[in-house]
């Protein structure tokens, strides 16, 4: 046991030692080259300290922002005017020369290099200090509240970040950021002009084109930048509307927020690249005012609509792509009393009716990744038929089931309205009664008058070039004929009549018991209505839609007014 002790103690005291003589020549051993080196080490880690509290501080930058001086050289300005975009108002220049198609010109701002890195750490900011709940996201409503909270937090992002800022600068870069990150970006530009019908993105590789109310197809300096990008504005369009677009699903028919039908194709389907079309409509739409000042249908055809919509009569509006059946449709709309329930049913919502009308408007859904949750046309036109409708408003009857329920709610009291794929009256019977809608003829009766559509492709021009009755045509092979009423001739650019109707005014006279004197002058009446819309320039829906109000509600004292 003492052995052992001792031993031990021998050990502790060689670990000491060592540990003594291991600090001693440590100490001594340190040579000044050392001791430099650990004093640069140690300021090295200060100055280290120092820049990162340097990068902590936000540096302010001057705000380099340019107007764009297109290049028009050789180019001929067709015309030019100012469009407003939130708080940005930019210049539209078309032009053409020779040996170039008419080019639609973007003045669009200019960012020097320093900005537009500034706006990216803005932009990232943002993501992070503004919560958006997803039902926010998928809200329409909440779409205000969603850029007022950008918005604000942008205009304190900024000034931390810019020197010497002015209002109109400000404005314009926060703009442009809720432009990027709420928007679709540079097409944008493009949905705030009014004059623009159509916008078609065919691929990274090319310019934007657009169709232009008065200048027809035109191709924009707008360019996306790449696929990808293109693929991030489906999917924006998809996610508004609770859809989806992907590679299983490439396909999308959509509408924007603002009421724009839009529709997606994406890369294999498109060989070319992504695509996107949109199809605006416009934030003023037309009106019956409109349409007979700028000739579209007389004053006289409109009185004698608004007599068969005012007693519940059915209306079906014939016409190829891009006639206007739609348009027409909805310009047509107003007629309605304002008592009357009207159930809409449409892929994309189209139709604008005034705020006045007794309006529930239904439209359809597709299937989820899963197949589950498709809700087409057929399950709302039934639906829509248990839910006490006065009138009925189909945007398209495209298939036979469609057809058949559409049909058979005429032969069961209520009145229809919808539009159909046909470019003259005996078109629209024929297409009725032969596959894929094949309609019995014997239900194309309950039809009471049929307006076709006509687009002159040289011109432009859209006109209603024939007003229609279906009646009976005995010993033929379709026991179904038109009887046209009124025609549109193009050298005089006028509707004229051309025949009696032979069943119309019977059918009036049996729903209403108007004797033809009486129809024949509430249709003057009517027409002196129009007539004094049109002198007094009352175009807006708002106030059409309150003309028609008064006088459903007291029609002698707009006379009285009239007078």
């Amino acid at each position: 046991m003492r052995k052992l002790k001792k031993t031990n103690k021998r050990i502790v005291k060689k670990k000491i030692d060592r540990k003594g003589v291991k600090r001693k020549d440590s100490r001594k051993n340190i040579s000044k080259k050392d001791l430099k080196r650990n004093v640069d080490k140690k300021n090295f880690s200060s100055k280290r300290v120092k820049n990162t509290n340097k990068k902590l501080q936000v540096k302010k930058i001057n705000a380099e922002v340019h107007k764009s001086k297109p290049d028009l050289k050789g180019q001929k300005i067709l015309e030019s005017y100012d469009v407003k975009l939130s708080d940005m108002d930019f210049k539209i220049t078309i032009t053409f020369g020779p040996s170039i198609t008419k080019r639609y010109v973007v003045s669009l701002p200019e960012l020097g290099i320093a900005t537009k890195a500034l706006l990216e750490e803005v932009k990232a900011d943002l993501v992070s200090k503004v919560n958006i709940s997803s039902s926010e996201i998928l809200d329409p409503k909440e779409i205000n509240h969603i850029r007022k909270k950008f918005k604000e937090q942008a205009n304190v992002l900024l000034k931390k970040r810019l020197i010497n800022l002015d209002k109109n600068t400000e404005r314009l870069l926060v703009s442009l950021l809720i432009q990027d990150m709420l928007g679709l970006g540079d097409i944008e530009y493009l949905l705030a002009d009014e004059m623009i019908e159509e916008i078609v993105i065919m691929s990274a590789t090319e310019n934007t084109r657009i169709y232009h109310r008065k200048h027809g197809w035109l191709e924009t300096n707008i360019k996306p930048n790449s696929e990808a990008d293109i693929q991030n504005f489906s999917n924006i369009i998809a996610r508004r509307v609770g859809r989806q677009i992907t590679t299983l699903s490439p396909l999308l028919d959509a509408h924007l927020l603002t009421g724009d039908r839009a529709n997606a194709v994406l890369f294999p389907i498109s060989s070319k690249g992504h695509t996107v079309t949109i199809r605006k409509f416009s934030r003023d739409p037309y009106t019956v005012t409109d349409f007979i000042k700028n000739g579209t249908c007389s004053s006289e055809v409109f009185a004698l609509i608004w007599l068969c919509i005012q007693y519940e009569m059915s209306i079906l509006v014939s016409g190829g792509t891009g006639s206007g059946k739609t348009t027409f449709l909805n310009v047509c709309m107003p007629f309605i009393p304002p008592n009357h329930r009207i159930i809409s049913i449409e892929d994309t919502r189209e139709l604008q009716l005034p705020e006045f009308l007794f309006w529930c408007p239904l439209t359809t859904r597709e299937s989820n990744p899963e197949g589950k949750g498709r809700v087409d046309m057929l399950d709302l036109l039934i639906n829509s038929l248990r839910m006490r409708p006065d009138r009925i408003v189909l945007g398209e009857m495209r298939k036979k089931e469609q057809a058949e329920v559409l049909f058979e709610a005429m032969h069961t009291g209520h009145s229809v309205y919808s539009t159909v794929h046909a470019d003259s009256s005996v078109e629209t019977v024929r297409r009725l009664v032969n596959p894929p809608i094949e309609v019995p003829p014997n239900l194309l009766s309950g039809v009471n008058l049929n307006v076709v559509m006509f687009r002159d492709r040289r011109s432009g021009l859209r006109r209603a070039s024939q007003i229609s009755e279906f009646v009976d045509a005995e010993g033929e092979l379709v026991s179904v004929k038109p009887n046209i009423l009124y025609r549109w001739r193009p050298d005089i650019d006028k509707q004229v009549s051309h025949s009696k109707p032979l069943k119309l005014f019977e059918d009036l006279n049996k729903f209403t018991g108007m004797s033809l004197v009486k129809i024949k002058n509430d249709l003057t009446e009517k027409k002196k209505i129009l007539d004094w819309m049109v002198k007094k320039d009352i175009r807006t829906v708002k106030e059409v839609g309150a003309v028609m109000r008064d006088y459903y509600l007291n029609p002698k004292s707009v006379m009285k007014e009239i007078k």
